[in-house]
């Protein structure tokens, strides 16, 4: 491709300026190779004839495309030159206010003298972790990417600040600090940061001073290390100072200032620390008002100086040294008023003896006045023989004073700097550091001194430096890449340098001219024109001997040789040295001792006297020049940043009048060829500047390709074959491994292709709708002229026959002959007219008949091809149909025949269980009839009993009578007449008793007749029911062979009636096995009752049923039986209770009277000791073992009252021996016989009731039974008619999911039964240690020899199973338990242990835990366990800080802890909602307030670490899910590249960031929301944490928006909007709408919608306006700068229409805040929420290891 190709027609050119150095014009007509002019038409369309030439004048330079126009870096732009890069700072400082851009490897920062907001802690987390390249060009973008460097290369790094004085270099580099301070905060308390940035308003105090051109500007240089630990954490700091610009301590400028310090003490002298001073305004002394002007715009001096001082006592220098510094400061202001007289001879002069400010000078300093008024005005002349003290001009005196001052001042100022760096410094091992470099720029000025050539001369190593390092970078990218690397030819400056530092350079004739006696800067000049006159960068000026030119790599530079030999010198009179380290102050004697002099020893006895005087040797620091020094340094600097890997800063200053965005073109164009920017651009153009990756190139360049290429799975081939066929050189461009590298205006080439595509065919579609919409009109117009023209026809033809008719009347006068002529002619007119209109209807017809006939059979051809297709396509179908349906059936046929097979089976096996359950009814008739019989025979007993009784008593009446007459006492036969009334009384109440109970059992007896008769109907009823669905499956089961769905139906109907049935005959053999487990119980009773002499030991009969396999059935079940005894022995049992516990307590007394009496008995002691604690383990199990005792002593009782009866009846055989022996029976006998009879009565009653209490249990078990059988055919029932009026595919799957149903629920049920085994096999367990432990006891007891009151020896264990009771939703635990119990329900908790449980059941189980803790009103132990609740759960979250379950886990456990200690407190405020049982459960003894305030704090603490937790998951995908994944696919467009990521800006080893879609961020977000609401975590408080995480979205998606221009387009604010939609969806989906959560996504989505509206009118301003209400000004502002067209086609926002809405906006009155914090928390609310679970129903899993809690 030829370059004259690029000339031609509409492109558009840059041409030379005077005025603004550059300027745009565009070509009006194609350039040909060889012409002289190019013919150019200006912006203001005035034409221009520009010449051209091959030598003379060559082509103009090209300008980019406007869609590359405002790019973020330089190097990105197609063509690279010095106008393409003035112009786009220009645009992007101007249009988009944006002071950075990147130019490669260098940020280029241009001063807007305005404050800007782009500085805070939000922009500092925005850009932190970054790339570079990724976000906008920003200082922080480079200090992150040192950061990032230094961390992943383990090497260290530099970034070098430079510009002019007032480009911002300063407040660039405290940026940078304050990034590093932020980022990299000391993990310790020191608070290292803290004091890094505190060294700043220090230096800026002693280092900074208002210029013509700055109002703080630095006048020395610096580099400053920040020292990092291994863990990257700032770990100290050190400064280095380079060429302090002492002159302005004694001299200043128009309009300029000395250094800041003066001017703050002179502002705060006032002040009673600094009154001393005497100090008054800085007008009144000489150092401070040479320019004349003192104050600054904007700036208070004295809260600058409060700011100095807070700096200083943050850095450790006390007050003490910060007066002798603030003395030393005003000493030199003092200084400088001290006024020298000279003398009349001109050759001396004088101080006068009342010069105040010399005594003030003397007094800070502590100074001997008369030496210091004699030495200021004389200095002493040493010779090898002789000293001579000579008088000095008053001219010399001054100048010997000024220096004095520069030499204390430059002395104080490394004092400050070594107590800094001494403050800065640390003790751990500094592992790597950062340094910052804010050194001056490239300085030239109408008079150039020596400190501009000590600056130009480090800028030369500087741009050397940095010269080589982009070199190395550009290598390092091809090598990379692996393309042919060609040397590129760069500027090399070491010829400069050396002209200046080699030796018989510039710098070494200087030190030796002034080795020189009476060297002057005359002769060193002529010096340099004779040494350097050959040289190419050293020129003599024409018109000046005292002058030279160096040719820097920036510009000439002509250099003044006046006063070079004096700054180098650096000339101070060791005579008025001398006199200040006599100082009484030790810190000014400090001050102007050299380092190499060595202190004075204190442990010298010897003095050592030279034996001659001789000569003092000069000073080392006095020899040494100010070059030497400064070379010494700079060479010293470059080795440091050598050694480092450099990052570059260039500030720019706009302008000179600091006026705010404001750009004077001449002054960027002279700055930017000073600080090598150009360079970079030269050398990045030399290569191969635009780089592009393939995938990127292939999306941008598709519609260049052939739709063949498109579909070409290579996509870096498809490339390199475009690339061939539009490129012809094949220099222009190379492959890389990953991109594609141009040359320098190829892309530009690329665009015009592409546009030109475009173009031509905008031009197609424009050329086909605009023929159409003319062929249209013209349609339109012709049918008009025609229905016009027949209009007007008609309206002639009518006109013409009236005429006729009118004339007809005069015609029929005229002749016949003319009547004929005319009506014939008329006549063919008219044929002529009604056969032009037939035919022409017939012509109108006949087309309409054919456009009909058209339409018809194309519509019979499109009906027949599709009835075709359909056809074939149902055919198809239908035979895969039939094929599947084959197979199927075939399966489902081999499924029902084995289905059939097991029906034949189970129907046998159900004809045998009908046939056992009449058996059954007929074995539950013979029941009644022998309990009748038992019954019967009771009576008979009963009956015998009384006959017994009534002889006895007749015997008794016969002996009362024989009694009687033998002793005739009157008195005591009549009571014994009344006993006996009294007895047969009672006996005919027991006959009364005895009736109503026979009536009564007789009533019963008739109910269970009938009530068996209805059970044998019942059971008639099932029957007929099953045989009816029998029948009804056998139906179905014929009717299968005709329609295979209903087969498949009935055998899926089938399979479930086998599986009921199966459960059916289950439940039968489980009522068959209980039934006669019943009937074994009842002959157990019956035996033990009526057959005294043979029974069962109820030990062996507990551990019996302790042993069987059906755990259902307990001692319990028998003790129901004997409530009744159970009752009338109650208090009996309970006063056998006091009994023991009186003897219990008796026996305490005793052994310890006798441990008392006997003391010196030490086994006597022990014994007693070993008896305490038993009986204190005893004592520990008797409320466990109460019922268990009170079971036992109601079998005993019973057996004894059977032992009673069985004597009574032994004692009544014995009476009738007793008649017949005639032996005398007195009134005892009697009523002993009474009493037994009391007690049979009772034991008959007991009886009975037991009976009925049987037989009405045995009701209601059958009733029962009979109930959930109906139940289950009924749910059968409906299911099956559910299942047949569903669907094949649906009853498959009906029956599936019942199915799984069933599985689940008998899991369920077995899962209950294997805790209750568990449970079961603990307490026996349990029961087992007890008794064991009372065993060891007993043994122990009987060893010691407490015989007497030893428990009787147990000839078994005896296992008695306690009894259910109600349990009270209490836990009782040891006090040695509690540190278990904080490990296993806290410290070793997982959370997934408990999630098929009660939600937040440890904080459940620890309130149940503090509930019995109140209830016995332990406060030690309360306090305890809720103490080590919170140290527990804080020990847990500290040690899992990153885990977002155990943290949701415990934030939901301890909000619930804390509403139960609300629920359960008392308070009628939290009692509102309880039940009557949650009442019960309040706590009783203590107020828990204060710990209700310390689990809400807790709670708040464990939110926020959970917030903390989320949103440091999800930070990371945010940008990439809401901003750069593509949610609506092939919507993004590609615009071309812009920053080119360095080799080391992007992380290669991990193969790149990460990328998150929309669809992880949601689920991510899903995933939190389902922990917390699994683990029961309160609706609110998860609504306010997707509330607080909706927020972080928003924020660092708005943030990141705000600081990425390559976001700011159309087609990115609909993925924008189209990502928030989805993002409300979900909230919608999970009901968190209502949440506020949505509203913290309005700014964002504002954001989308702005980007999508249209930006040009005054209207589309105000709907903006009206639309962008949770925007502020800024944002809006910003968005609209930033925002990119993706192509040509798009337009950019004008600078006008911004304008525009920034007046529209300043009502607004919008804070100045461009970020969102991100850090911002909304305040969190836990609201009250009760539990409505009852503690007493709450089950803890045994799973959870918790055997040493007692439910109580």
């Amino acid at each position: 491709m030829s370059v004259y190709e690029l000339y031609t027609k509409f492109t558009r050119v840059w041409i030379p300026d005077p005025e603004d150095v550059w300027k745009a014009a565009e070509i009006i007509r194609d350039f040909k190779e060889g012409e002289s002019l190019l013919h150019l038409k200006l912006e203001d369309e005035t034409p221009l004839e520009y010449p051209v030439g091959p030598k003379s004048n060559p082509l103009p330079f090209l300008r980019n495309p406007d869609i590359l126009v405002g790019e973020n870096d330089l190097t990105a732009l197609s063509y690279l030159h010095e106008p393409a890069v003035l112009h786009n700072l220009k645009v992007r400082f101007l249009e988009s206010n944006n002071i950075y851009t990147y130019c490669g490897i260098v940020l280029v920062a241009i001063n807007p003298y305005e404050q800007l907001q782009i500085y805070g802690e939000e922009v500092i987390n925005a850009y932190s972790g970054q790339n570079m390249g990724d976000m906008d060009p920003h200082i922080f973008a480079v200090a992150e990417e040192a950061y990032k460097q230094m961390a992943r290369d383990e090497r260290n790094q530099s970034i070098i600040v430079s510009g002019e004085s007032g480009a911002g270099k300063t407040v660039s580099a405290k940026y940078a600090m304050r990034f590093f301070a932020t980022v990299g905060g000391s993990s310790t308390e020191t608070n290292v940061e803290e004091k890094v940035l505190a060294s700043s308003p220090i230096m800026e105090a002693i280092g900074n001073a208002k210029t013509t051109r700055n109002d703080n500007s630095s006048r020395f240089g610096k580099y400053i290390q920040i020292g990092f630990s291994r863990h990257y954490h700032i770990i100290g700091a050190n400064m280095r100072t380079y060429l302090l610009e002492k002159s302005r301590v004694v001299f200043q400028a128009e309009d300029e200032r000395n250094y800041h310090i003066f001017y703050q003490l002179c502002a705060s002298a006032s002040l009673p620390e600094l009154r001393d001073l005497s100090l008054t305004s800085a007008e009144d002394f000489t150092y401070t008002s040479l320019g004349e002007n003192i104050f600054i715009e904007g700036v208070n001096d004295a809260e600058d100086f409060k700011k100095t001082r807070e700096a200083f006592t943050l850095l450790g220098i006390k007050d003490s040294s910060q007066s002798n510094i603030f003395k030393i400061m005003a000493s030199i202001l003092h200084l400088g008023n001290v006024a020298i007289c000279p003398e009349r001879d001109g050759e001396s002069c004088h101080i006068s003896r009342d010069d105040l400010h010399l005594k003030h000078f003397c007094r800070l300093l502590g100074l001997e006045l008369q030496q210091m008024e004699h030495w200021l005005c004389h200095r002493k002349l040493v010779t090898a023989s002789e000293t001579y003290v000579k008088t000095m001009s008053s001219k010399q005196a001054a100048n010997a004073r000024d220096a004095l001052a520069k030499h204390i001042y430059a002395r104080m100022f490394d004092w400050i700097v070594e107590h800094i760096n001494m403050a800065l410094q640390t003790s751990s091992k500094q592992h790597s550091f950062i340094g910052v470099l804010d050194i001056y720029g490239f300085e030239t000025f109408e008079v150039n001194s020596f400190e501009q050539f000590c600056i130009n001369y480090a800028n030369e190593k500087l741009q050397q430096q940095f010269n080589s390092h982009v070199f190395k970078l550009e290598q390092e990218e091809y090598m990379k890449e692996q393309i042919p690397w060609t040397l590129i030819d760069f500027y090399d400056n070491q010829p400069c340098i050396d002209l200046i530092e080699a030796r018989l350079g510039v710098l070494d004739l200087l030190d030796e001219e002034c080795k020189v006696p009476k060297g002057t800067d005359q002769n060193w000049a002529q010096k340099l024109y004779k040494q350097h006159s050959s040289s190419a960068h050293f020129q003599k000026p024409r018109m000046s001997n005292t002058s030279f030119i160096i040719i820097h790599f920036a510009d000439k530079v002509e250099y003044q040789c006046e006063g070079f030999l004096e700054k180098n010198r650096d000339t101070v009179y060791e005579e008025q040295i001398n006199i200040l380290k006599a100082s009484q102050f030790q810190l000014v004697a400090d001050l102007f001792h050299e380092k190499d002099d060595a202190p004075p020893s204190k442990t010298s006895r010897v003095n050592v006297r030279a034996a001659k005087s001789t000569p003092k040797a000069p000073n080392k620091e006095h020899r040494k020049t100010v070059g030497h020094q400064f070379r010494s340094s700079l060479h010293l600097l470059m080795e440091t940043l050598n050694a480092t890997t450099p990052h570059y800063v260039r500030c720019i200053k706009p302008n000179d009048y600091k006026e705010a965005f404001s750009f004077d073109s001449r002054r960027a164009v002279q700055q930017l060829r000073a600080c090598g920017v150009l360079e970079t651009i030269r050398i990045s153009a030399a290569g191969y500047p635009s780089r592009w990756t393939y995938p990127d190139f292939f999306s941008r360049y598709r519609v260049l390709m052939q739709k063949s290429d498109m579909m070409s799975a290579d996509k870096k081939l498809v490339c390199k074959n475009l690339l061939e066929i539009l490129i012809k050189e094949p220099d222009m461009f190379q492959f890389g491994r990953t991109k594609i590298f141009f040359r320098a205006g190829q892309v530009a080439y690329l665009e015009k292709l592409r546009a030109d595509k475009f173009r031509a065919a905008c031009i197609k579609i424009q050329k086909t709708v605009r023929g159409w919409l003319q062929r249209v009109r013209y349609r339109k117009i012709r049918k008009s002229a025609v229905t016009l023209q027949r209009y007007g026809r008609g309206y002639l033809a009518r006109r013409y026959a009236e005429y006729l008719r009118l004339t007809r009347a005069a015609l029929l006068c005229q002749k016949q002959y003319r009547m004929v002529r005319v009506r014939r002619a008329y006549l063919r007119v008219r044929q002529a007219v009604v056969t032009i209109q037939a035919y022409t209807r017939g012509m109108f017809t006949r087309r309409i008949y054919w456009e009909f006939l058209l339409h018809h059979k194309a519509m019979i051809i499109q009906k027949s091809v599709r009835s075709w297709l359909q056809r074939k396509k149902f055919r198809r179908a239908r035979n895969a149909a039939v094929v599947i349906q084959c197979a199927y059936r075939r399966m489902r046929a081999k499924r029902q025949l084995k289905q059939l097979k097991i029906e034949a089976r189970s129907a046998e096996h159900l004809k045998k269980l009908n046939t056992g359950m009449e058996n059954k009814i007929v074995q539950l008739q013979r029941k009644m009839d022998d309990q009748s019989k038992e019954y019967k025979a009771h009576n008979e007993q009963l009956l015998m009993a009384n006959s017994s009784l009534g002889s006895e008593v007749n015997k008794l009446q016969k002996e009362l009578e024989q009694i009687r007459g033998q002793q005739g006492e009157g008195g005591q036969l009549t009571s014994l007449q009344d006993e006996l009334e009294r007895l047969r009384e009672e006996l005919q109440e027991a006959y009364a008793e005895r009736k109503r109970l026979e009536e009564e059992h007789s009533t019963e007896k008739l109910g269970l007749k009938q009530r068996v008769k209805e059970l044998e109907r019942e059971n008639s009823l099932l029957k007929s029911e099953k045989e009816e669905m029998n029948q009804r499956i056998l139906q179905q089961s014929k009717s299968a062979a005709e329609d295979s769905s209903v087969s498949q139906r009935e055998g899926t109907l089938q399979t479930e009636l086998d599986g009921e049935r199966q459960r059916y005959q289950n439940l039968l053999r489980e009522f068959s096995r209980l039934e006669q487990r019943c009937d074994n119980l009842k002959e157990e009773l019956s035996l033990t009752k009526f057959h005294p002499g043979h029974r069962r030991n109820p030990s062996n009969q507990s551990s019996l049923e302790s042993d069987s396999n059906y755990p259902s059935v307990s001692t319990s079940e028998v003790g129901d039986t004997e409530d009744s005894v159970q009752l009338v022995e109650r208090q009996e049992l309970e006063s056998e209770n006091k009994k023991l516990k009186n003897d219990l307590n008796e026996l305490r007394k005793t052994i310890a009277e006798r441990a008392s009496q006997n003391s010196s008995s030490n086994e006597l002691q022990d014994s007693y000791n070993l008896l305490i604690s038993q009986l204190k383990a005893a004592n520990e199990e008797l409320d466990a073992r109460k019922e268990e005792v009170l079971i036992l002593r109601t079998q005993i009782v019973s057996t004894a009252q059977l032992q009673e009866k069985n004597e009574h009846i032994q004692e009544s055989k014995k009476i009738p021996e007793l008649n017949n022996s005639k032996e005398p029976v007195d009134k005892e006998e009697a009523l002993e016989a009474y009493h037994g009879l009391c007690e049979s009565k009772r034991l008959l009653e007991a009886q009975l009731q037991s009976q009925s209490r049987q037989h009405k249990d045995e009701l209601e078990a059958l009733n029962t039974q009979i109930e959930l059988l109906k139940a289950d055919i009924e749910k059968k029932q409906e299911i099956l008619n559910h299942t047949m009026s569903l669907s094949p595919e649906a009853q498959v799957e009906y029956s599936v999911q019942q199915e799984i149903t069933r599985l689940t629920n008998d899991n369920l049920d077995l899962k209950e039964l294997v805790e209750k085994l568990e449970k079961n096999e603990r307490k026996l367990k349990k029961q087992l240690r007890i008794y064991m432990k009372k065993v060891q006891e007993l043994e122990a007891s009987q060893a010691a020899g407490l015989t007497s009151r030893s428990k009787p020896e147990l000839s078994r264990q005896v296992t008695v199973q306690r009894k259910e009771k109600d349990f009270e939703g209490m836990l009782e635990y040891y006090k040695d338990d509690e540190a278990l119990l904080v490990k296993t329900l806290i410290t070793d908790f997982k959370p997934n242990t408990v999630t098929a449980t009660v939600p937040c059941l440890p904080a459940y189980i620890l309130f149940m835990c503090i509930r019995h803790a109140d209830y016995i009103n332990d406060d030690q132990k309360v306090e305890s366990l809720l103490t080590s609740t919170i140290n527990g759960i804080k020990k847990v979250l500290k040690k899992n800080n990153d885990d977002f379950e155990v943290t949701s886990f415990w934030l939901a456990n301890s909000s619930r802890l804390l509403h139960c200690l609300k629920q359960y407190s008392g308070d009628e405020v939290f009692m509102t909602q309880n039940t009557a049982k949650q009442n019960e459960h309040c706590l009783k003894n203590f107020d828990l307030a204060e710990y209700r305030q310390v689990l809400s704090d807790l709670s708040i603490q464990i939110y926020q670490q959970l917030i903390k937790v989320a949103e440091g998951i999800i930070q990371p995908m945010i940008v990439s899910a809401m901003l750069e994944s593509e949610s609506i696919p092939s919507l993004a467009g590609v615009k071309p590249m812009g920053y080119r990521n360095r080799s080391s800006s992007m992380d290669t080893d991990g193969g790149g960031p990460s990328s998150y879609t929309l669809e992880a961020l949601i689920r991510q977000l899903g995933q939190f929301h389902g922990i917390m609401r699994d683990q029961g975590l309160d609706p609110e408080i998860v609504g306010q944490v997707v509330r607080q995480l909706f927020h972080c979205v928003n924020a660092v998606t708005l943030n990141n928006l705000l600081l990425r221009k390559d976001v700011c387009s159309w087609s990115n604010g609909m993925q924008l909007r189209y990502n928030t939609s989805q993002m409300e969806e979900w909230l919608r989906g999970n009901n968190l709408y209502q949440s506020k959560a949505a509203a913290t996504l309005e700014p964002i989505i504002q954001a989308a919608q702005l980007l999508q509206v249209k930006k040009k009118t005054s209207q589309d301003a105000e709907a903006i306006c009206s639309l962008c209400t949770a925007l502020n000004t800024q944002q809006i502002v910003k968005i609209l700068n930033l925002y990119t067209p993706l192509n040509e086609f798009e337009e950019r926002v004008t600078v006008s229409f911004i304008r525009n809405i920034q007046n529209r906006l300043q009502e607004r009155n919008d804070p100045p805040q461009l970020l969102v914090d991100t850090k911002h928390t909304f305040p969190v609310l836990f609201p009250y929420t009760p539990s409505a679970l009852s503690l007493e129903t709450l089950h803890i899993p045994a799973s959870l290891g918790l055997d040493f809690l007692i439910r109580v």
